[in-house]
């Protein structure tokens, strides 16, 4: 008996070294996002920078955009640190904007809005 249930197992030890490991990526998946308690003179002005001289791409928060609404200073903040965070994070670019932002593992998309995240 113990040599028919060697014959089964045999072959299932041997399929199981041929299956691939799944990838793993060395980071967590990371978002950046506009800090609560960040006053509003503070989100405006990392928000004009980020979607000027930073080069975020802050197309998807302009009126009839998927990241217009909900149309509040913080939402459109979080998408645009975030846009600036995802593109330049392998290149020495944060998610600081002076303190206003700060990072989650949380995806913050919503909707038809989607927050990138590259790995």
């Amino acid at each position: 008996m113990t040599t028919s249930i060697l014959k089964l197992l045999v072959p299932l030890l041997f399929l199981s070294t041929m299956i691939p490991p799944k990838t793993v990526y060395a980071e967590f998946e990371q978002w950046c996002v506009a800090d609560e308690q960040s006053t509003d003179d503070e989100l405006q002005g990392a928000l004009n920078w980020a979607c000027g001289s930073g080069g975020a791409d802050c197309s998807k928060i302009q009126e009839n955009q998927p990241c217009y609404f909900p149309n509040t200073l913080k939402d459109h903040a979080s998408y645009a640190f975030n846009s600036y965070y995802q593109k330049f994070k392998h290149s020495g670019g944060s998610c600081y904007f002076r303190g206003a932002a700060l990072t989650t593992e949380v995806d913050p998309s919503h909707g038809s809005c989607h927050y990138d995240f590259i790995p």
